[in-house]
Order: C-alpha cells, then sequence, then structure tokens
C-alpha cells in the first residue's frame, strides 16, 4: 500500500477498508475460504510508516518498492501517492506481474493514462481504479431509482459539489498546500471531473461534448510551513456536459464556497416522470403524480412548503464505507476472478475528460468527446 503517510490512503484505505476488512472476519467466499489482506505500508518517510504502523498495530512497512514489488508475498499494488508520482509506481507493479489498484486521477495527462492501462492489458495483470462515489449509499439508492425507470427519459442533472477550504491566513487549510499548485499536480479539474466522469457514465450516459470554465478565485494561500505562496491550480470549475440522448449536466465545483445544501455533494436529477436529489448518504423521490403545482408570484409569500413533498428513498442494502466496498469487489475480482469492471481503462477515460475540460476552457468553446473504445472501454 504505497501513499498511507495521506490522508486519503492511511484513513479510507487502510484503516477505513482493509484493517476494516481484518477487523470484520475477512471477505467470505462461496466456498467457504475467506480472503485475508496482509497490508504491507511504502513510502518515502520511514519516520511516519513507523508511526501509522505503531498506530494500527502492524509490522510489516519499507521505503523500498522495488523490494517489496520483487517479493512472491505480494500479490496486489496499490497507489494512493500524489498524482504526478502515480505513474512510476503502477508502472513498477504491472512489470512485475502485479495486480493493480490504484487511485484516481491515474495520470496528468491523458496519453500516460492510456499507456499505463495498455500495458496492464498486455501483461495479462488484473487492474482496477478508485471509483469510490458509485458505491455511496446516497448514489446506490439514486442508482436503483434509474434502473426502475423512475425518471422516464432523464432531461438534466445538476451537481453542486464543493467546501471552503481555508486559506491558511485565518486558520490551517484543510488540504494540501500541492493541490492548488499546478505544477504539483493540483486543480479542480485534475482532481473532480475523473470523479465526474465515472459518476455521470456510470449512472446517466456516455458524454458527447463539454463545455467548461476554470477559476482561481483564491490566487494566495498559505502552506504547511506557514510560507505563502501563489496559488497556480484552478480551485473551481464550471461546466456544462451534453450526454448521449440529449440530457444536460451543469456541474459546479469549488474549494471556495461556503456551503448552503444538506451534504458536501448533491445531484439533482430531472425526469419527465419524476425527479431525485441524492447526496453522499441520502436520496429524495418526487414522482410526476406528486409534484406540486408552483405558481410564480413574488408579491405574496411562497404557499408551497417544497421540501416536505419530497419522499426519501428507503434504505435497504446494507451501508457499508464506499471504499470497503469497492476494494472487497477488488479483492474478489483478483482471487476469484469475479467480474469487474472499474478498470485502468476506466481511469484513463477520467483523465481524458480532464484534458478536454482544461482544453475547452484555455479555447472557451465546447469540445467533442469521443466514444468509448469497444476495445478497451476507455
Amino acid at each position: 500500500m504505497n501513499g498511507v503517510t495521506g490522508r486519503m490512503g492511511r484513513n479510507q484505505h487502510l484503516d477505513r477498508s482493509i484493517l476494516a476488512i481484518r477487523r470484520g472476519g475477512g471477505i467470505p467466499l462461496p466456498d467457504g475460504e475467506l480472503i485475508w489482506p496482509e497490508p504491507i505500508l511504502v513510502g518515502r518517510d520511514e519516520a511516519k510508516l513507523i508511526r501509522i504502523a505503531k498506530q494500527f498495530g502492524l509490522d510489516r512497512y519499507t521505503t523500498n518498492l522495488d523490494e517489496v514489488l520483487a517479493s512472491p508475498e505480494t500479490d496486489v499494488y496499490f497507489d494512493a501517492t500524489a498524482t504526478s508520482a502515480r505513474p512510476a509506481g503502477v508502472q513498477a507493479a504491472i512489470a512485475a506481474g502485479k495486480a493493480v489498484y490504484c487511485e484516481k486521477p491515474l495520470a496528468t495527462t491523458a496519453a500516460q493514462a492510456i499507456r499505463l492501462a495498455e500495458q496492464a492489458t498486455a501483461a495479462g495483470v488484473k487492474n482496477g481504479i478508485v471509483t469510490d462515489k458509485l458505491y455511496l449509499p446516497g448514489l446506490r439508492k439514486l442508482s436503483r431509482a434509474l434502473r426502475s425507470g423512475f425518471f422516464g427519459r432523464l432531461l438534466s442533472i445538476r451537481c453542486d459539489f464543493g467546501y471552503w477550504v481555508f486559506e491558511g491566513h485565518l486558520e490551517p487549510a484543510q488540504r494540501p498546500s500541492w493541490n492548488y499548485r499546478t505544477e504539483d499536480g493540483g486543480g479542480m479539474v485534475l482532481d473532480m471531473f475523473p470523479h465526474w466522469q465515472y459518476v455521470i457514465e456510470g449512472l446517466f450516459g456516455e458524454i458527447r461534448s463539454v463545455l467548461c470554465h476554470t477559476a482561481t478565485h483564491i490566487p494566495e494561500r498559505v502552506d504547511e510551513h506557514g510560507r505563502t505562496y501563489a496559488a497556480t491550480a484552478d480551485d473551481t470549475a464550471y461546466a456544462l456536459m451534453e450526454l448521449d440522448g440529449g440530457a444536460v449536466v451543469s456541474i459546479t465545483s469549488s474549494w471556495a464556497t461556503r456551503v448552503w445544501r444538506d451534504e458536501l455533494v448533491e445531484f439533482h436529477v430531472d425526469g419527465t416522470d419524476g425527479s431525485a436529489v441524492a447526496g453522499l448518504r441520502e436520496c429524495r423521490l418526487q414522482p410526476r403524480a406528486a409534484t406540486p403545482r408552483p405558481i410564480w408570484n413574488p408579491d405574496i409569500p411562497n404557499p408551497i412548503d417544497f421540501r416536505s413533498t419530497w419522499v426519501a428513498a428507503p434504505t435497504v442494502e446494507p451501508e457499508v464505507n464506499a471504499f470497503r466496498y469497492q476494494w472487497e469487489a477488488f479483492l474478489r475480482h483478483v482471487v476469484t476472478g469475479e467480474a469487474y469492471d472499474q478498470t485502468l481503462a476506466a481511469g484513463a477515460r477520467g483523465s481524458l475528460l480532464v484534458e478536454l475540460a482544461l482544453r475547452s476552457a484555455a479555447e472557451r468553446r465546447w469540445v467533442d468527446v469521443p466514444h468509448r473504445s469497444p476495445k478497451t472501454g476507455a
């Protein structure tokens, strides 16, 4: 597990996924056997690795990635390092014949991401990209409504994501400073558009074109050492996307906004027969037959309590941490060959959307998105 000294790698992948699987007794298989993951912590800072290993009662860690990849005991390589460093580790793991599972984005360029996906396919190694949002309780409820035909013909999807990331002057930032430097692999589009790609195409349909505008609303921030630096990466992105079938997606993603919604991300989906608002955990529905009849009259108080007219989608599946849910699916894929479609090729398509969105922003125009490759899915 390379990159567990970072917040995401340590909290979501090590503690709440791999160690949670161990605390739960492993992953049961139909034949009565168990998958039992044994983590080996990898990183550049030995002191941090020792501290994390001690915190979680582990005894296997190393700063020598080549050595651990050469070991026949290693079956899976996981990467949660900084985006700019990820391709080197993934490529080394593929060359060593290990199954590969990694955070997104897969790489800083689409060409590099596609090469990694092609190398994994050519080497015949099992591979996967993290697509945690698809496994969130709120989006799983939304997916169930979509599969049921609840919406009729899809009309539009609005995504509102973001929160205020402190600049460091008043109080410390809650995200690392490299996120706001383009030269270090930072930026809202690079960070979040791979997520939007797999959520949109995983739930609603293929993206046909994109129009994007980016901004760096906070031009100066303070880093982890108290030093002021220039923010060179976009901290906000405004995008429109057209899908197969004509539905339109609008997405606002911002680290310079204050929250006035129930959750940090919300998807508002409208269709001819019904609508839904889904977040990380909840999903509320409004069918056509229960839609109120608003009348525009700014001269009187609004008589309708709109929120009360929506119905909460029920919880019918166990609510498991989204990262753990996908880890279990990937490990079953590695051990048993169970079908798994969130591959590095799917991750490469997320990198492609990033590139096309940034091109749209630079050239101030709509940019077409190619169809998925029938061979690779990218």
